[in-house]
């Protein structure tokens, strides 16, 4: 609870107030059917509801309509279909819920999730190209440390829980696998996005010099990294 967790401070409190509405829009969307979070009605509502959720996803990231498509009134439909069977046949309680059934709802809560990150991060970015517009920082500086900075703060979290562990292994591997896995996926599928809604069929990118700076320092890392 928010307002009864004496954990939370004036500052938390704050926050998570001002995070509660898109925690529960986040909620009603994106279905969990794992055990500890289980909740028959909320799977259902969630499944039901998600189709709204991809509508705006796909109109505000790429232009695409879903309500003007016949397969978009089929997938609202199936969704439908699938909410409704989830709320009459699936156990109650806490479940647990059948693996034949726990799997695609898994997978399709995954695939939620992950539009609900894409979106809040194209809205980061937004966010900190307009404060590099106010203080008149460049585009490229804000990216080489406000977003590099935010991006990585996880991973060193996570990293540095699991060396405390005794996982140093895991976490040094996870050191170099995260920076590969968003150079050749991320970067990848982001390239994939925009050659499609500008429709050419290349794209011509150039390095300025902070930017030559930032992949020396990298590939440096990397050296450093292997040496030690």
């Amino acid at each position: 609870d928010i307002y009864r967790n004496e954990e939370n401070g004036a500052v938390d409190v704050i926050l998570l107030s001002m995070e509660l509405p898109f925690t529960i829009i986040r909620k009603l969307t994106n279905p969990v059917p794992c055990d500890g979070y289980y909740c028959r009605p909320l799977v259902g509502v969630s499944i039901i509801l998600s189709p709204l959720w991809l509508w705006y996803y796909f109109n505000d990231q790429f232009g695409y309509d879903l309500s003007s498509s016949y397969e978009g009134y089929v997938f609202c439909s199936s969704a439908s279909l699938v909410g409704i069977m989830v709320m009459r046949y699936a156990p109650g309680g806490d479940g647990p819920m059948d693996l034949y059934m726990v799997v695609p709802l898994t997978l399709y809560g995954f695939a939620i999730a992950a539009t609900w990150l894409d979106s809040i991060a194209d809205k980061l970015v937004e966010l900190l190209e307009l404060f590099g517009i106010l203080l008149e920082i460049p585009s490229t500086i804000m990216g080489l440390t406000v977003l590099a900075f935010g991006n990585s703060l996880q991973d060193l979290i996570a990293n540095v829980s699991l060396s405390r562990k005794g996982l140093s292994t895991m976490a040094v591997t996870a050191c170099l696998a995260g920076p590969i896995f968003n150079l050749c996926v991320g970067l990848g599928l982001g390239f994939m996005a925009l050659l499609k809604s500008s429709g050419k069929e290349e794209i011509h990118v150039k390095f300025p010099k902070n930017i030559k700076t930032g992949f020396y320092f990298t590939i440096a890392n990397c050296l450093l990294i292997v040496v030690a």
